[in-house]
């Protein structure tokens, strides 16, 4: 009697579900046959519906697009708490699931959507948020969402329409993790802060060869990250998600990152310590653990969704089994970072690459071949549908190729203020002086600088060499500091370092300093050069040195200028970096 109660009980859950799926609780993307996505106001109605209709989420807004879209987010918990400093005091983990960065790229926001039906309506997956929050960002680029077409990816196999690649005011997103330039990005910054996610997974699609894997995947797990959380990636978390997945058919890779990418397979792979700009390498330097998720572009849409769900599952099963192992970890390092690199003062990595070792593994793809190209009389790359095994080159042999010590703290004048601006949006606390005063600092002095000949995200980006020097510099009221001895401290090398790839300065802010603003008349400088020459016997020795050289001698510009440089009227300021180091 009991068995046969049992199974009344589980029929007429079975009968619910089915009727649910069947009609009001279908979404868009099951009821186009698998083959499409909605569109904003879709998606957010069926975001609010899971809501409206369950009393363990709550959707808030945390922006603004510039072409007046909200960006929403979904929070989940199985405590009906919503509260973020709350749940942050409960040691839970909060797992935030970002999508549609690349609104082309859509597949998270569709698996989101069956997966939280089946948490928050059905009920058949409630489970997997026994232990954590979650917050789902159904469409982060929204107002790139909107633009949609059948042409908006030429590489890739559906939706039937897809979103477009970059923001309204045509910025990547996924390069904008550090500057921080759009407005949809200064949203989920303090989005970020807020909630200080504990895991954070990025959804996205592949450009790229062709293979046989539905889903690759990337985690950082080299110095760009605090040592143990790279060693979890690498021990416990790998093999737990690409057994989750395949568990449910979808074969699994690790991101396919051609060595060359205008070639095939044969010259190998290559693993790498992500830059900052990426959504990845960013939550490398908060020290919390994030997956890129990038399916396979060629793969049907239904099967790149399913996969993604499948994705985010597991991670979701994989957190709640080790929630407070995770909390701990994460708050170990911060509390080794500070005091690594703040109090021990050992040399922090800031650039990586890749030496020329490799290892020879596994790979599933199809075979292929080149020929001769009549439309780009160059040799053009043929896929077949034969599935094929191959061993490849994978260089996953990454080291840090420069680091730097820091200091004490940073000081940034108060004029520059969209530098303060930013800093305050990845959560880095500072003070203000509230005297003016005098401090010994360290202050960097540019050479050689080289400015790109294109723009890229905006900026144009300069290279530079540099020298340190010691000087005594007057600080005003009003001006900025900040210590390094803080959780952000890896950001706060990233963004204020020159060094570092992603640094304000490398990244343009500071373009004005390499101007040069004052010139001088030569009938003047004539005069003064005279005087100088006069009066300083070690100069003209030096400038009688420099005559030996036939390009300087022959130079009356270079030459008049050799005594401008040395004379009290040179600005001191001009290839000075404004920010300088209290050791």
């Amino acid at each position: 009697m009991k068995k046969f109660l049992l199974f009344i009980f589980l029929l007429s859950n079975v009968m619910i579900f089915s009727q649910a799926t069947s009609s009001e609780w279908l979404t868009y993307f099951e009821k186009s046959g698998f083959k499409s996505t909605p569109d904003y106001n879709e998606t957010i109605a069926y975001f609010q519906k899971l809501a409206d209709n369950s009393e363990f989420a709550e959707l808030e807004t945390f922006g603004i697009s510039p072409q007046d879209r909200e960006l929403k987010y979904l929070i989940v918990n199985s405590q009906k708490n919503f509260n973020a400093s709350e749940i942050k005091k409960s040691n839970q983990p909060v797992v935030l699931i970002n999508n549609g960065i690349h609104s082309g790229e859509i597949e998270g926001k569709d698996a989101s959507m069956l997966m939280l039906r089946e948490i928050l309506i059905t009920g058949e997956k409630k489970n997997l948020i026994d232990n954590l929050t979650v917050l789902v960002v159904p469409i982060f680029s929204v107002d790139a969402h909107e633009r949609r077409s059948k042409y908006n990816r030429i590489n890739q196999n559906g939706p039937e329409e897809m979103g477009w690649r970059t923001t309204a005011q045509n910025l990547n997103l996924n390069r904008d993790w550090m500057k921080a330039d759009a407005p949809e990005m200064q949203a989920m910054l303090n989005l970020v802060n807020k909630w200080n996610p504990d895991f954070i997974i990025d959804s996205h699609t592949t450009d790229g060869a062709d293979y046989q894997y539905t889903l690759t995947y990337s985690v950082e797990k080299f110095d760009n990250i605090y040592n143990k959380t790279a060693d979890w990636l690498k021990n416990k978390f790998i093999s737990y998600f690409e057994n989750g997945v395949e568990k449910t058919g979808y074969l699994v890779f690790p991101y396919i990152n051609l060595k060359n990418w205008r070639s095939s397979l044969d010259e190998g792979i290559i693993d790498w310590a992500a830059s900052p700009r990426f959504s990845t390498g960013y939550f490398a330097l908060r020290n919390r653990p994030s997956l890129l998720i990038e399916t396979h572009m060629l793969k049907p849409y239904k099967d790149r969704v399913f996969s993604t769900k499948a994705a985010f599952e597991t991670v979701l099963k994989l957190v709640n089994e080790n929630s407070d192992e995770l909390v701990n970890l994460n708050k170990e390092a911060d509390e080794e970072t500070i005091k690594s690199f703040a109090v021990e003062k050992k040399y922090l990595p800031v650039s990586f690459n890749n030496t020329d070792n490799y290892s020879l593994i596994n790979f599933k793809g199809y075979k292929y071949h080149l020929e001769d190209s009549e439309i780009s009389g160059g040799k053009k790359l043929v896929y077949s549908h034969d599935p094929a095994e191959f061993k490849i080159k994978y260089y996953n042999d990454v080291i840090a190729t420069d680091s730097v010590k820091l200091p004490t703290a940073y000081i940034i004048p108060q004029e520059w203020s969209r530098i303060i601006d930013i800093i305050k949006l990845h959560g880095i606390k500072f003070e203000t002086f509230n005297n003016d005063t005098s401090l010994n600092v360290t202050v960097y002095k540019f050479y050689n600088a080289k400015f790109d000949s294109n723009s890229y995200e905006g900026r144009q980006h300069v290279s530079f060499d540099y020298n340190e020097e010691k000087k005594i510099v007057k600080v005003s009221s009003g001006d900025v500091l900040i210590k390094t001895a803080q959780p952000n401290l890896r950001v706060i090398a990233g963004l204020l370092e020159p060094k570092s790839g992603d640094s304000f300065v490398q990244w343009g802010f500071l373009n004005g300093v390499f101007e040069r603003k004052e010139y001088f008349e030569n009938y003047v400088m004539e005069n003064i050069a005279e005087e100088m020459l006069k009066n300083d016997p070690e100069l003209k020795k030096e400038f009688e040195q420099k005559l030996k050289d036939d390009d300087f001698r022959n130079s009356p510009e270079a030459r008049l200028n050799f005594f401008y440089v040395r004379s009290p009227y040179y600005d001191r300021k001009l290839n000075l970096y404004p920010i300088f180091r209290l050791e």
